[in-house]
């Protein structure tokens, strides 16, 4: 007997069941609530939610590189580090695999920039080491399904900006031998190749090696992400790239007018790619009262910074404007708008979650933890979306992006010679 088969007919049969369930007039209220999260569950059992982009590695860094100061197992809910990322949380959020981004800040460049990438690396490797009842890495699609079958979470790391690669394409090489599955082509500011979004453009789009850079990626079944780049970067990238493309940590412009978001022309662009626009919780990308809030909060960030030269007390500075200059409401039903979007111009199998947790201030309501993705797609099944669409979104897309990434990359080596 094939149980496989079998699992998934009964999976297929649950879903639709509950599915049908939840628009019966009887599922109203707080019982319709109640179902739509046990639906949820029941999907993330079978599909693993993977979520494109979570800075943990970086507060790792920026608060101590000692491991043993912050427990993941214990918890972090609570702790002086006010981390929104722990085993049990991800464990109730139904995390199934996780890109650990490993950044560096833009103004790190050259020989420093990629000394401190690797010692990001180096952080990840030694984080999953530490937990390994939990965490486990992987490299492939294949090998994400496989440790989610095995009740682990599969970790996998991305690198956030091009100017941790030193103009190297032996560096990218490097990363990809040390686990990096995809590479955000800037962070915020313009790098010798690339431009990045809200800087102001230098190259207007990609240069002779970013073209380099995107080809290689393909070659190496590494995937080419989009968030932070310029429209121009975005557009040109999609028309070099022959593997799909991702946005990690991205959302909808129409919804939320920032540059970081992507416009709609690009997401008609990214469904002809096949690509994939993983929704991020950012608040500051959610709504246009939140953008405009954090543009103010970038300006005065600068503005402090020429005052004093100290990093220290920029940011003591600005948790002072904070204080006096309180950010608009976030929820997760803005998050749920954009995914709207993003479905609606992109469509369905275009579309997942990267949540950009742990690195950005703030937090949205209803989303303010790892524990918490479940009720977000409870929300998209209240909406009309059925059991399938919410597996799409919580990761079967990701896992076929990743596939087709490693399929073009096999080919083109292949006709390189390796």
């Amino acid at each position: 007997m094939h149980w496989k088969p079998l699992q998934n007919l009964a999976f297929g049969a649950v879903c639709l069941l509950m599915t049908e369930s939840l628009h019966s007039e009887e599922l109203a209220g707080e019982s319709g609530a109640v179902a739509r999260l046990t639906a949820v569950r029941q999907i993330l059992r079978q599909t693993p939610l993977i979520d494109g982009h979570n800075d943990l590695p970086w507060q790792y860094r920026r608060l101590t590189n000692n491991l043993e100061a912050i427990d993941l197992r214990g918890g972090t809910r609570g702790h002086p580090s006010q981390l929104v990322t722990d085993l049990p949380r991800l464990r109730q959020g139904g995390v199934g695999g996780q890109f650990w981004a490993v950044y560096v800040p833009a103004s790190l460049s050259g020989p420093e920039a990629v000394q401190a990438t690797l010692e990001q690396f180096d952080l990840v490797h030694r984080l999953v080491r530490r937990y390994p009842e939990s965490l486990a890495f992987a490299s492939t699609a294949s090998d994400i399904r496989n440790l989610h079958q095995q009740g682990r979470i599969a970790c996998l790391i991305g690198v956030e900006g091009g100017h941790a690669i030193n103009n190297s394409l032996a560096v990218l090489r490097s990363y990809y031998a040390l686990g990096a599955r995809y590479l955000t082509l800037t962070h915020v500011k313009n790098i010798d190749w690339a431009d990045a979004a809200g800087d102001k453009p230098r190259h207007h789009g990609l240069t002779p090696f970013g073209e380099e850079v995107v080809r290689e990626l393909n070659r190496l079944g590494m995937m080419v992400d989009l968030s932070h780049v310029t429209d121009d970067v975005m557009r040109q990238a999609l028309r070099i790239s022959r593997a799909p493309v991702v946005f990690t940590h991205s959302s909808a412009r129409a919804v939320c007018d920032h540059p970081r978001n992507v416009p709609d022309d690009i997401l008609r662009q990214v469904a002809a790619n096949d690509g994939l626009v993983m929704v991020c919780f950012l608040p500051g990308y959610l709504n246009n009262p939140c953008a405009a809030h954090f543009n103010a909060a970038i300006a005065e960030r600068a503005r402090r910074a020429q005052e004093f030269s100290d990093s220290a007390r920029v940011e003591m500075e600005l948790e002072k404007w904070r204080a006096a200059h309180q950010a608009p409401k976030a929820t997760l039903q803005d998050v749920a708008n954009h995914l709207d979007h993003l479905c609606k111009v992109a469509g369905v199998d275009h579309v997942g979650i990267g949540s950009d947790f742990e690195g950005f201030h703030g937090t949205v309501e209803g989303l303010e933890d790892v524990s918490k993705y479940p009720d977000l797609l409870a929300e998209m099944l209240r909406r009309g979306y059925s059991a399938s669409d919410v597996e799409k979104i919580a990761g079967a897309n990701l896992l076929r992006v990743l596939g087709k990434v490693e399929t073009v990359g096999k080919e083109l080596r292949g006709s390189a010679g390796g």
